[in-house]
């Protein structure tokens, strides 16, 4: 007879269930568009009365928005996580970290990068404008560099210019299939390269 107790149902601490209904939120924004995910349908996929949901990140919009920010910025775990060593190495890690995080995540990315569903406004550009801000930022820490730097607003628009390239890269292998992923790791590492190596000393230079 086994003498071993019942399991108990364990409650959750407030920062887990909160992250359990964004993790749900962030499953259904990435299979169904905007408009057909009900804050209903969030609540009963994280298994919580819907008025947590408010509770915790207002209205759908809301949850919706943040879903949008964490995932088109780069977490600061990302950096912290490369190798010590040359640049080279450090950019390849780089671009490795950051394809296996939308090869996780490709549903969710995709719609991220392009939101449908719930309008361009004033307030979802602000966001993706501040998601690309930070997510260059941290690319200008991971080579030793900053905003704060006599032309880090420059450097911080380059690295969002690479960003661009780093999106549409990245629908021609995950929507089109035009490149495969080799490809696309090829194409972006080296261009990395090039805009530290070779273009942030040019724009640097009096």
């Amino acid at each position: 007879m086994n003498s071993d107790p019942a399991p108990k149902w364990r409650r959750l601490e407030p920062d887990e269930r909160r992250e359990q209904i964004f993790a749900c939120a962030v499953r259904l924004f990435a299979e169904r568009p905007y408009t057909e995910v009900s804050t209903s349908d969030i609540a009963a996929a994280a298994g919580v009365a819907r008025g947590l949901i408010n509770h915790y990140f207002g209205t759908k919009r809301s949850l919706y928005l943040a879903v949008i920010r964490r995932a088109l910025t780069v977490p600061r775990v990302a950096i912290e996580i490369l190798p010590d060593g040359p640049l080279d190495e450090r950019a390849d890690a780089a671009i490795s970290w950051f394809l296996d995080m939308v090869t996780s995540q490709e549903k969710m990315w995709l719609a991220a990068i392009a939101p449908e569903g719930i309008g361009r406004d004033l307030e979802v550009e602000q966001i993706l404008e501040e998601a690309d801000r930070e997510s260059a930022d941290r690319v200008l820490e991971a080579v030793g560099l900053s905003r704060d730097s006599e032309h880090g607003n420059e450097l911080n628009a380059l690295v969002r210019a690479f960003g661009g390239m780093v999106k549409a890269a990245s629908r021609e292998w995950l929507v089109r299939g035009a490149l495969n992923r080799e490809q696309v790791h090829t194409l972006l590492s080296h261009s990395l390269l090039t805009l530290v190596r070779d273009i942030f000393p040019a724009v640097q230079t009096p």
